[in-house]
């Protein structure tokens, strides 16, 4: 795991297809140091509002949203920025401009530890998430 990351319990239960709990999803927010909670758990609480019928828990080590069983957002903090994972590498490509402001790679889009994602900008992760599901499934 990266530097300043929580980590979770080796032998911890998983569920169905890795997932763990949103119960441990609480517990990897509660061990986010400040200003860096504050950020995640809006993140979190944004991606809960767009995506109501997700399943929330860990995959990869950090706290994860899916739907229908498939990954649509995750979040995580490491020691000098917090990281929005859209699982998927083109999202990050086909948002280029809005993301302009941020550091991103293909499957990732850090920002400050003091800093919140825009509302509007989650809201546009998440609907590229949607089209590419729409594209690949049709």
């Amino acid at each position: 795991m990266a530097q300043g990351h929580a980590s979770l319990q080796p032998g911890a239960a998983r569920q169905k297809g890795g997932l763990r709990s949103a119960a441990e999803v609480d517990a990897y927010l509660a061990s986010v140091p400040e200003p860096q909670r504050a950020a995640l758990l809006t993140v979190r609480a944004m991606i809960a509002k767009l995506l109501p019928d997700a399943d929330q828990g860990i995959a990869y080590g950090v706290p994860c949203l899916r739907v229908g069983g498939r990954g649509v957002a995750g979040f995580g903090y490491f020691t000098s920025h917090n990281t929005y994972f859209p699982m998927s590498g083109s999202i990050t490509t086909e948002l280029a401009d809005e993301l302009a402001d941020y550091v991103s790679a293909k499957g990732s889009l850090r920002f400050a530890v003091d800093e919140q994602l825009p509302r509007s900008l989650v809201a546009k992760l998440v609907e590229a998430w949607r089209r590419e599901i729409v594209r690949t499934t049709t």
